[in-house]
């Protein structure tokens, strides 16, 4: 047989491989998927692993583990490790160390350490250092990390402050987010009961926080809860839990400008509670809860990045948290009080959401995250 048509007959055999891979979902189109939830007895045990069909939509078990009360979880950057919040009380309130392996989503507890602060509920990582927000706490809190991936003890807290307007939910101090500025040069905290945003300078050789004294005020009585910045680091976007808004800034050197308020609870229920933006950032989500629950849809302006409101998805009881699958075609909500994961598909042209009456019936999920 010539060398020519050996050549051809490769190139033929690999046409047809690539011509079946991509008509068929494979392997390829799945990530691993972590669930965190609210344990109690008889109920759910702690954080569950699945594999998500980034095509299909379907989900398959594949692990769990207990831990209390996991409300909150992280990956790692090369998905070796989880760290997970307990939102609990005194010494139960931990933040904890899992060794995970992503092929077959099992976990291996390495450590815990106190938070030293009631109902911590957000965790972050950037591999050498682990961050809490402590919502009852009303703090954040900063451990170094060990080199096998294990938590080192406390090395700093960061008092949050009351004293905005609500005579209920502002009387305490309550921080409720932690999150790094695209640059990694600064780390941003909400601070629920003062209405504003902490700014922490971060130094990248020593791994130190130094709290900067000018933080970001917002409107009285607003409550900002989670924060998320744009894929191209320009701009950030704050839901407020009380006022029900979304706050658009501007972001340049870890200087925050507001551009813009607009409207996510039209209803005024005071539950407002999550926020993303979908992988190609041009289209944001914010969750709303306790009244007409469901996902407030936007479209992100591309000049400036500001907002204008395309639609709503109603969805079951307590919308707490969501995710986008990492492709962006399926966005999927953990309604707490539902006992459900619902999984809509995205329209990736105009951003509106279709409930594919795919789900995942389980206690209490309240956490979404997917394998980087």
């Amino acid at each position: 047989m010539s060398r020519v048509v050996i050549l051809l007959l490769i190139c033929s055999m690999l046409s047809a491989a690539c011509n079946t891979r991509n008509y068929n979902p494979s392997k390829g189109d799945e990530v691993t998927m972590l669930v965190g939830t609210y344990t109690a007895p008889d109920a759910s045990q702690g954080i569950y692993s699945y594999r998500f069909n980034q095509e299909t939509g379907e989900i398959a078990p594949l692990s769990e583990v207990a831990i209390s009360n996991p409300s909150y979880l992280t990956l790692s950057a090369d998905n070796r490790f989880v760290y997970a919040i307990s939102e609990s009380r005194d010494s139960a309130a931990t933040v904890t160390a899992f060794a995970f392996n992503e092929k077959d989503g099992t976990f291996k507890q390495l450590n815990k350490q106190r938070t030293y602060a009631n109902s911590p509920c957000y965790v972050i990582t950037n591999g050498k250092r682990v961050i809490t927000a402590n919502y009852g706490g009303g703090s954040v809190s900063v451990f170094p990390l060990r080199y096998d991936g294990s938590i080192d003890t406390l090395s700093a807290v960061y008092e949050g402050e009351a004293g905005g307007p609500d005579p209920k939910r502002q009387v305490k101090p309550h921080v409720h987010c932690v999150y790094f500025s695209p640059d990694s040069n600064y780390v941003f905290a909400t601070d629920f009961s003062s209405d504003r945003i902490l700014r922490y300078a971060f130094n990248p050789r020593e791994e130190q926080l130094y709290p900067l004294s000018d933080s970001i005020h917002l409107a009285p009585g607003s409550g900002p809860r989670h924060l998320v910045f744009s894929p191209n680091g320009k701009q950030a976007y704050v839901i407020n839990e009380l006022s029900g808004m979304v706050d658009v800034f501007d972001y340049a050197d870890g200087n925050l400008t507001l551009i813009q308020s607009v409207v996510s609870d039209t209803l005024g229920a005071r539950g407002s509670a999550d926020i993303h933006l979908s992988p190609d950032g041009r289209y944001l989500y914010s969750s709303n809860r306790l009244e007409g629950d469901g996902i407030a849809i936007f479209e992100v302006k591309p000049d400036d990045g500001t907002l204008c409101r395309v639609g709503f998805q109603a969805t079951e009881s307590h919308p707490r948290n969501f995710n986008i699958s990492p492709n962006g075609k399926y966005l999927l909500v953990a309604c707490r009080d539902g006992n459900v994961i619902q999984i809509f598909a995205r329209d990736l042209t105009t951003g509106v959401l279709t409930n594919t009456n795919q789900e995942l019936r389980m206690s209490k999920p309240v956490c979404i995250k997917f394998t980087n």
